[in-house]
């Protein structure tokens, strides 16, 4: 019954939470802590900065967004400096509506939900805290109090600058229930929350016959006319719209390219003025963040209509593509995945891998640069080292195609087939093959492929496969070496001491015998051919290694043999190729003896202890890599 507890805990702080006093008590606060009179959009930026930010791989990532949001660096980077900060700093952007535009599935709706449940945390920190005029159905801002003739004076003495102007709600309260004595007026802390509907608000459009502009902006409350006596006294009419719930924060605005024209025009006051008209009454003013989402095919269409040039104006288009980064999406599939109930059936190593390699590729654009193709392309992508290429080309690379992901494959289509593989076969585990094969069988029934795009899939899912075989046969060679990092570790060292030799024209001495012998020629060509190194270009090529490691050393990092790609690659073909013939034979031997069956069962405890297999993805891994070495 922890729980109960719990939950009696969190009623409690969310009591201490609450702050009632007049407005001479929050011109204090004003004083002492002026950045809770900051406008939404600022609000809404502080926050995501107060998470912290970092930089990897050239791109800063915001750590608001990390545990969310994969591979998504540089189009939230853009979204946060090129309009939050922006907005922030009251540039003009901030009368903008922002426009999310992206595939399906590519983070969009997460992005504007993130934002929403931050705001409600945020808003119960001592950064975030704000202040609203109690009684007011907006929440509003009790500066608003200030006279205009005054508010150039309390701007120099408060350093906060005062926009917007009272409610018709607070208006009358002024006067009724304070005969006109702002010092008296009452003002609460306010505590954002979407169920509650205070400071964030969501509209969606429907059947626009139906469909009334009172769920923006409020309406007439014919229960009190009679009472009041006309519909403009404010007390006879609900301002409960989405525009006034959401004031102070944030409202979405879904599918609103799809809302009828009568409810986009509400919006061209509220983002260029920072107010909009409700009922009989004067202009109301109103301080929120207008974010939206939208495909690209509706964007088109939208933008191609005259009717729509002014409103136009006032959005900031944020494209949202799909990830390009093969780990990033492995990390996408693995988030949906502990969302659902197929969490505890387990997925072989390399099979999320394997369907990313194929969802990226699909969302990739051939390049024009000269030797690159797009498996080069989609390495570099997800920050490996390419030989001939460098980060001058990487950025060169994402400049080519302005618009890459936004077509391709989504993560949702992948987790169906994960879903399909799993419950058709009723299996407690699956690999990277049962992936590809429901991923292959699937491309008929994805309603949105042509034909040309199938066949182009189609092969695409080939080259996974081959990318899947080297991951297959390298995971079960180590497996094979006891430790295989300290035999490529002997074997680096062996190299570069000859190596280190060759290049100064000296000799290395034996550690048994100390006699003093010159460079093994044979060790060093034995590697070197693994990668194709040419007698004439293995001069260059140690030489580039020694290079290497003198830029390590001055940096005060250790050099092993994963610090240069081309050497890794050698010293692991290498060992494997001294042990071929083994795993060939164990692996693929139908009755194998009591040495072999010892092996392969030694070989098996190694992928389940220390690569993540199960005895079933083992043995079935073991299998089909003996039926690859044998082809």
């Amino acid at each position: 019954m922890d729980i109960l507890g719990k939950i009696a805990e969190y009623r409690e702080r969310e009591e201490k939470l609450a702050w009632e006093g007049t407005f001479v008590d929050y011109l204090q606060i004003v004083k002492e802590r002026p950045q809770v009179a900051q406008t939404a959009h600022s609000r809404v930026y502080n926050m995501i900065i107060s998470e912290g930010k970092k930089e990897v791989d050239g791109n800063i990532q915001y750590e608001f967004f990390s545990n969310e949001l994969f591979g998504l660096d540089r189009a939230i980077e853009r979204l946060v400096e090129e309009y939050f900060h922006s907005a922030a700093k009251r540039l003009d952007v901030r009368k903008r509506i922002l426009l999310l535009m992206g595939p399906v599935s590519g983070g969009k709706s997460t992005i504007v939900t993130m934002l929403k449940r931050g705001l409600e945390k945020y808003t119960r920190t001592d950064g975030g805290a704000l202040y609203g005029i109690k009684g007011c159905p907006m929440h509003e801002d009790p500066l608003h109090l200030i006279p205009h003739d005054l508010r150039p004076e309390f701007e120099k003495e408060f350093a906060v600058k005062v926009e917007g102007n009272l409610c018709p709600v607070c208006q009358l309260n002024l006067e009724t229930e304070y005969n006109g004595n702002i010092k008296d007026v009452k003002v609460e802390r306010v505590l954002f929350s979407e169920d509650k509907r205070i400071g964030i608000g969501t509209f969606s459009p429907s059947d626009p016959k139906s469909q009334d502009i009172a769920d923006l902006t409020g309406s007439i409350d014919f229960s009190t006319i009679a009472e009041y006596g006309s519909e403009s006294d404010p007390r006879a009419y609900r301002f409960d719209g989405e525009l006034n719930k959401a004031n102070r924060g944030l409202m979405e605005f879904q599918e609103m390219l799809k809302a009828d024209e009568k409810f986009l025009w509400n919006l061209l006051s509220l983002t260029q003025e920072g107010n909009f008209k409700a009922g009989r009454f004067a202009l109301i003013s109103a301080d929120e963040l207008i974010i939206a989402h939208t495909n690209e095919a509706e964007y088109k269409s939208f933008i191609n209509n005259p009717k729509n040039e002014a409103l136009q104006s006032r959005i900031i288009v944020m494209p949202i593509p799909y990830n390009l980064k093969v780990s990033e999406e492995e990390k996408i599939y693995q988030k949906l995945i502990n969302e659902s109930d197929i969490k505890n059936v387990h997925i072989a190593p390399h099979a999320l891998q394997t369907a990313a390699i194929f969802t990226i590729l699909t969302r990739l654009k051939e390049s024009k640069k000269q030797g690159m193709d797009i498996l080069k392309k989609l390495r570099l992508y997800n920050g490996q080292d390419v030989e001939g290429f460098n980060e001058i080309d990487l950025e060169e690379l994402h400049n080519e195609h302005p618009d890459e992901g936004m077509s391709g494959i989504d993560p949702r289509y992948v987790i169906n087939r994960i879903s399909s593989a799993l419950i058709k076969n009723d299996r407690k585990c699956i690999n990277a093959l049962d992936l590809l094969r429901n991923l292959k069988e699937g491309l008929d029934q994805h309603p949105s492929i042509t034909k040309e795009e199938r066949e182009k899939y189609l092969n695409y899912i080939s080259v996974a496969r081959k990318e899947y075989d080297e991951m297959a046969k390298t995971e079960v060679q180590k497996a094979f070496v006891y430790s295989f990092e300290e035999s490529a570790k002997t074997l680096m060292d062996n190299y570069l001491d000859n190596v280190e030799a060759y290049c100064n024209g000296t000799k290395i001495k034996d550690p048994i015998t100390d006699e003093e012998l010159n460079p093994d020629e044979r060790l060093m060509r034995s590697i070197e051919e693994q990668i194709g190194v040419s007698e004439n270009a293995k001069k260059s090529f140690r030489e580039e290694i020694l290079i290497r490691i003198s830029a390590y050393a001055r940096k005060g990092k250790k050099f092993d043999y994963k610090s240069h790609n081309r050497l890794r690659e050698a010293i692991q073909k290498k060992l494997f190729a001294d042990l071929k013939d083994v795993v060939k034979i164990t692996t693929s031997v139908k009755t194998p003896d009591e040495v072999q069956l010892k092996k392969i069962n030694q070989v098996s405890e190694r992928l389940i202890e220390e690569h993540g297999y199960c005895s079933i993805c083992a043995n079935e891994l073991l299998k089909y890599v003996g039926s690859l070495l044998n082809r």
